[in-house]
């Protein structure tokens, strides 16, 4: 027995000593690494160390120093073993992370450098949308046949991410074809335009014939892309049709549920300082009219483009809404739009749900609310959940609408995130952990699994530069705090080490306020869940 522990000490010595020399090429030993991706499925490989050794995975949130420096603990975002040269890896990790490997010894020693790091996105060409090669495209058509009005309503295709437009009128064609300088031919120009459409007051210019031409720009004014083709567009001054908005929102979507808090959008009209929306009961009796419809359960007045419904729409049924200008006496201005439907079906929640402020509610880049589908990450759910989601909320009143807004859809499985709006304006962690025992709580009583996912985090400068809002200074601290109680919950999710920077932030490329990731941001949390929904729900 004591000469088998002596050769085994001996053959430890010996190996221990190959390791720390670096001997059999061990010292200049560096991965070479490929990656590949077939089937939702990532697969990683390197060259072989010829000497026993395992192998360790980095994900990292920013480019690695070098080939032989190790990273900061903060900048990882996940570690892997193996004693294999390849590894595959089927959950979707966001776009910017940074991947590379290493070999170690059976002492736990570094053997060799660092292999070359790939960004996996970058790398196999599954890349987010590039935004600065996108441009809009015209969907109206007015030719000579078929000649506007002097008020045109002007549309194009949305393009993702863009905070507002600039639409430019033109008296021939541009000299400069879908570039991003203005044109030499422009006579008349506006950025106030926050949706894909504008209404155009065009009754001063003197021709029949005039071209347009839009363009995208993010909150700071630079463009999203190129001009979009110019359209010749032929008007008929003697035409005076009325006014009314056209509505923008697509509810039902293959199918989707309604969210429980419906938002409303529309493209303004020239002339309107605000806008009045009605929910019926009914088709109006009135279309087009200038009257309220007799079939009205709901209205409200607002100024801009979208309307958020103040009441959980939790009753089964068909319903109608509508919206028209008024003047800045409340008198109408044109007509009301045409009329919009949804369906309220409780059988949509029965599986799952969804329950949170406005990250859950949907909307961001600004600009766009729950009523633009691709700012809800429901939309890229693998599986069927209703939005239970209301802006503005916080913790406690998430707890206090619970019995009202989530019994009545008794989902199987409820997904719960919130207290970033509580956390931000200064209320301590506990009192929003002890809100979301109680949601936990009240789903265990009424049979729902309650499934939690971590607060992604803020970024209070840019939370400032677009609304004008003060962030608590605690506020990291308070977030960590409740994430860590969501970490001890038996079922949850975690978001925040996909939505983070360096700095513990929520990066612009995910969210243009700080605050509402934006497509990039919805894709990756429906990505994060689908990736872990049957852990939490087996």
């Amino acid at each position: 027995m004591k000469r088998i522990i002596g050769i085994a000490l001996l053959a430890a010595a010996a190996l221990y000593a190959i390791e720390s020399a670096g001997a059999f090429g061990i010292a200049n030993y560096k991965p070479h690494l490929q990656a590949d991706y077939s089937g939702n499925v990532y697969t990683l490989a390197w060259t072989r160390l010829p000497y026993p050794a395992y192998y360790e995975i980095e994900v990292l949130r920013s480019p690695p120093p070098g080939s032989a420096s190790p990273a900061q603990p903060a900048e990882r975002v996940a570690v892997y073993h193996t004693w294999k040269n390849q590894m595959t890896f089927s959950r979707i990790y966001p776009f910017r992370t940074y991947w590379r490997v290493s070999a170690h010894g059976l002492f736990r020693q570094p053997l060799g450098r660092y292999s070359n790091y790939l960004n996996l996105a970058k790398t196999l060409g599954i890349s987010l949308e590039n935004f600065h090669r996108l441009k809009p495209a015209a969907t109206c058509q007015f030719p000579a046949n078929a000649p506007a009005a002097d008020k045109p309503m002007l549309t194009w295709t949305v393009v993702p991410g863009a905070v507002y437009y600039e639409i430019e009128f033109l008296d021939a064609p541009p000299e400069n074809p879908n570039a991003t300088e203005p044109s030499e031919r422009r006579v008349a120009a506006s950025r106030e335009v926050f949706t894909n459409g504008y209404q155009a007051d065009l009754s001063d210019y003197p021709g029949d014939c005039i071209y347009w031409r839009v363009r995208a720009l993010d909150y700071d004014g630079n463009p999203l892309g190129v001009f979009s083709d110019a359209q010749e567009t032929y008007l008929d001054h003697q035409q005076h049709l009325p006014a009314r908005p056209l509505i923008s929102v697509e509810f039902n979507r293959e199918g989707m549920a309604t969210p429980l808090y419906p938002a409303y959008s529309w493209i303004p009209i020239h002339g309107a300082a605000e806008y009045e929306v009605e929910v019926l009961d009914h088709p109006p009796e009135n279309p087009n009219g200038t009257t309220p419809s007799a079939h009205r359960i709901w209205s409200t007045r607002v100024t801009g483009f979208a309307c958020y419904d103040e009441e959980p729409r939790g009753t089964p049924g068909t319903y109608y809404w509508r919206v028209i200008g008024l003047d800045a006496s409340g008198e109408p201005v044109g007509t009301y739009s045409d009329t919009g439907r949804f369906v309220v079906d409780l059988s949509k929640g029965s599986y799952a749900a969804t329950f949170g402020d406005s990250i859950t509610h949907g909307g961001g880049a600004v600009s766009y609310s729950p009523a633009d589908w691709e700012y809800s990450f429901q939309t890229y759910l693998s599986f069927p959940a209703a939005n239970l989601g209301k802006s503005g909320d916080t913790s406690e009143t998430m707890a206090e609408r619970f019995e009202r807004d989530v019994l009545p859809f008794h989902p199987r499985y409820l997904l719960i995130m919130g207290g970033t709006n509580s956390l931000r304006g200064g209320v301590p962690a506990n009192k929003v952990i002890e809100d979301l025992a109680a949601i936990r709580d009240k789903c265990l009583a009424n049979d729902i699994r309650p499934i939690f996912l971590t607060l992604p985090p803020i970024k209070p400068a840019a939370i400032w530069k677009v609304f004008s809002e003060e962030t608590s200074p605690h506020w990291r601290r308070e977030f960590e705090a409740v994430n860590a109680f969501i970490r001890q919950q038996p079922y949850y999710i975690d978001l925040a080490p996909y939505l983070s920077d360096p700095d513990n932030e929520l990066p612009d490329y995910y969210a243009t306020d700080g605050l509402h990731p934006d497509i990039p941001g919805k894709k990756l949390m429906a990505q994060l869940i689908n990736a872990n929904w049957t852990n939490v729900t087996r």
